[in-house]
């Protein structure tokens, strides 16, 4: 299962409840963190390298057992997606990207998505670029409305408090459970 959502939408702090509850599940974290030299500024090139690295894992698994993901492909197609509607990129390499994020979406089951409410209680300091994460929440809601990228995955839609969103996700696998 993939849990996405915007920066500073609440990803970390739902995958934690969750695994705490849950202690035999796997977790990979944000691919962000296995980027060498993380980025100050976030550009296309380490959006197009964070969604090659989330597409690989999701592709060439070997883990036995249920695996939550901090972040998938489809995250990082919607931040280049972002970036082309703000005009801080081309659009010529979202071709490839998309084809790539459908082809590791193949792998997902679940798809949790955290979009940021309307009225958007979690502070975010200017230097987190406040107009990028609106533009790739926007971005990322359009995208997993595509059959052609999420393939047969479940999406699901988590808001509320802290206790909903994990009410809501522990909904959503007790489903895919039955």
């Amino acid at each position: 299962m993939v849990v996405s959502g915007t920066h500073a939408s609440g990803k970390t702090t739902l995958i934690d409840d969750f695994v705490d509850a849950h202690p035999g599940i796997g977790r990979w974290g944000d691919p962000y963190e296995l980027v060498d030299d993380a980025f100050d500024a976030p550009d296309a090139a380490a959006f197009a390298e964070q969604l090659a690295l989330s597409a690989h894992r999701l592709l060439h698994d070997d883990e036995s057992g249920t695996v939550i993901a901090e972040r998938g492909p489809i995250d990082f197609l919607a931040y280049l997606a972002a970036l082309v509607e703000l005009g801080r990129a081309a659009a010529g390499s979202l071709d490839r990207a998309r084809a790539r994020t459908a082809e590791a979406m193949q792998r997902v089951d679940l798809l949790v998505v955290l979009p940021l409410p309307f009225r958007d209680d979690l502070p975010v300091a200017a230097d987190e670029d406040p107009e990028l994460r609106a533009a790739m929440n926007d971005a990322l809601l359009d995208l997993v409305d595509d059959p052609a990228l999420v393939g047969d995955a479940r999406v699901v839609e988590v808001s509320g408090d802290r206790d909903a969103r994990l009410a809501a996700l522990e909904s959503a696998v007790a489903s895919l459970l039955t």
